[in-house]
């Protein structure tokens, strides 16, 4: 499944419970209930759910509404569903087609979640040679300005999904040391 660009893992839940407790449990130990956004994601429902299994998603009639409140007008309902009554909750069962049934909500079965999105964190050194000398790459606006050409860079060579940047601050909450010119000049007569 693809949230905001990253891609998500749906995780079967074995164990029975209410819709509501399974709502929690996915709240507790991953993100939510599975959202279902499209035919792809459905796919990967069936291929996860065994056949004649019921489990719980995260679609409940609140006007049908996903737990995890994103928007989405995908349904895959069975024939004659939903047919409301105390049915609030929805269930996918791959025995029938995998489609989509509204049951009551405390009925005992398993349920979907989805994993958060993996996330990866790197750390890269810059180091500056400035023409003008007057301008503080300490300032916060100056750093700010700096991140946002970074991450317009980023997207133009195409990295997308959900980017963050950030500076590391060094001990003395700096993030820019300017290097001493007996240093620069040890590093050049190490370097020869």
């Amino acid at each position: 499944m693809d949230v905001r660009g990253l891609k998500v893992t749906f995780v079967l839940i074995n164990t029975s419970m209410t819709w509501t407790e399974a709502q929690s449990y996915c709240r507790d130990h991953h993100t939510d209930l599975a959202s279902v956004r499209n035919t792809a994601e459905h796919q990967e429902l069936k291929d996860l759910v065994p056949s004649e299994q019921p489990a719980w998603i995260g679609l409940f009639r609140d006007s049908w509404k996903w737990s995890d409140g994103r928007n989405s007008s995908f349904r895959y309902w069975a024939q004659g569903e939903p047919n409301g009554g105390n049915q609030a909750c929805v269930l996918v069962e791959l025995g029938r087609d995998g489609k989509w049934w509204d049951d009551p909500c405390d009925l005992k079965i398993p349920f979907v979640c989805y994993s958060p999105p993996t996330t990866t964190r790197q750390v890269i050194k810059v180091r500056l040679e400035r023409k003008d000398s007057s301008l503080d790459l300490n300032d916060p606006a100056v750093l700010e300005q700096m991140l946002k050409e970074f991450k317009q860079r980023l997207k133009d060579q195409g990295v997308d999904g959900d980017v963050k940047l950030s500076w590391r601050k060094q001990s003395d909450g700096k993030v820019f040391h300017k290097e001493e010119e007996t240093k620069k000049k040890k590093k050049k007569k190490d370097e020869l």
